[in-house]
């Protein structure tokens, strides 16, 4: 679906970067100047690398082998920057009519209306850009990229020029394209919480343009050395879970993972429905024997796989929870007082408040 094996210079940066990635949705992952914007201006056709290819959604685009390179404009490419773009000049329905015309067709109403309807946009058509909101003018953003008929969409940081407010007021929509569109996206975030709502099945970690990883979210998160030091301490698993049932009574919806249940604060899905659950390693408690009588609700049996040590004091210890994988952080001390080894059956204890749900209906497995 996308192949990209480049390399390029501009001033005294660098870019040598290859992956391949058949997901839906793949997270490009990184800090400013890791060169995920360039990385991005090259799938869309704005810069043309030194040497490469790039396939998109079973095209080659660009190969310098045979000084093939296919211009932006027919490239078949929705971008959306960390900046709307939007024309100040004239309201939102003429806004998203601009993007039709890339489609190099006739308006299908059809199409528009399901697009103004995806992105709850209705009541802005004949309002002027100039008055929205900045995540308003996101959404007109998003919505005139899919009217151009893209083969991919490329959003770049959509949400990096939003405060809190605005940024959650856009994300259910972001959620919702690569379930209702089916188009192959491409979401570049330096902002872990982002990258797991929105890629939280593929991810490519870039590093001074270069790949620093490039495989499954569940395993890139349990990266602290790939996540940066401002969010290490969110490494931890993701688990595949179903909505098993809601207790409107405490707030609470009932979580089936594998059989064990999980207790988290209530999701906005009907029962039967699967999301991901983000599980901090820092946020599990290890017991070797089943804890009777304590406030946490969350007790997920399993076999210690694996133990790494982590720095001077801390121990990672990898659980196997059914089919899926749980982590742990504890201290060294902790580890030895509990005789921690590959094989033990171990009882992982979290709170219901510190798990970070993401309400996204899976595609199939991590």
């Amino acid at each position: 679906m996308l192949s990209v094996d480049v390399t390029h210079r501009i001033g005294d940066f660098s870019l040598d970067c290859r992956f391949d990635s058949d997901e839906r949705v793949t997270g490009l992952f990184g800090p400013s100047g890791a060169g995920k914007s360039t990385l991005l201006r090259i799938m869309a056709g704005l810069i043309r690398p030194e040497r490469g290819r790039v396939e998109i959604a079973g095209r080659c685009v660009f190969d310098s082998a045979n000084a093939s390179h296919v211009p932006a404009h027919r490239r078949r490419i929705g971008y959306v920057f960390q900046q709307a773009r939007l024309f100040t000049h004239i309201n939102v329905r003429h806004n998203l009519r601009y993007g039709a015309w890339f489609a190099r067709g006739k308006l299908d109403a059809g199409r528009f209306d399901q697009v103004v309807d995806m992105l709850d946009i209705g009541p802005l058509l004949d309002r002027r850009v100039a008055g929205l909101s900045g995540g308003e003018q996101q959404r007109i953003a998003i919505g005139r990229a899919l009217l151009s008929n893209p083969a991919m969409l490329l959003l770049d940081e959509p949400l990096a020029s939003l405060d809190a407010a605005r940024k959650e007021e856009v994300l259910p929509y972001v959620e919702r394209l690569s379930v209702e569109t089916q188009l192959p996206i491409v979401f570049v975030s330096h902002q872990l919480d982002e990258l797991l709502r929105l890629a939280n099945r593929q991810v490519v970690a870039v590093r001074d343009g270069r790949v620093a990883y490039s495989g499954p979210t569940a395993e890139f998160l349990a990266r602290p050395d790939l996540l940066g030091a401002d969010q290490a301490r969110d490494a931890g698993a993701l688990l595949r879970v179903r909505v098993r049932a809601h207790q409107p009574a405490d707030g609470l919806s009932e979580l089936d993972c594998g059989g064990q249940s999980l207790f988290v604060p209530r999701v906005d899905q009907a029962p039967g429905r699967a999301v991901t659950v983000h599980v901090r390693a820092r946020d599990v408690m290890l017991a070797r024997e089943r804890p009777q009588a304590i406030s946490a609700l969350n007790i997920l049996s399993g076999t210690v796989e694996s133990l790494a040590a982590d720095g001077d004091y801390a121990v990672n210890v990898l659980i196997d929870v059914g089919d899926q994988r749980l982590e742990a952080r504890v201290t060294r001390r902790s580890a030895q007082h509990l005789g921690l080894a590959a094989g033990q059956r171990i009882h992982a204890v979290i709170k219901s408040l510190a798990l970070a749900e993401q309400a996204w209906e899976r595609l199939g497995g991590l």
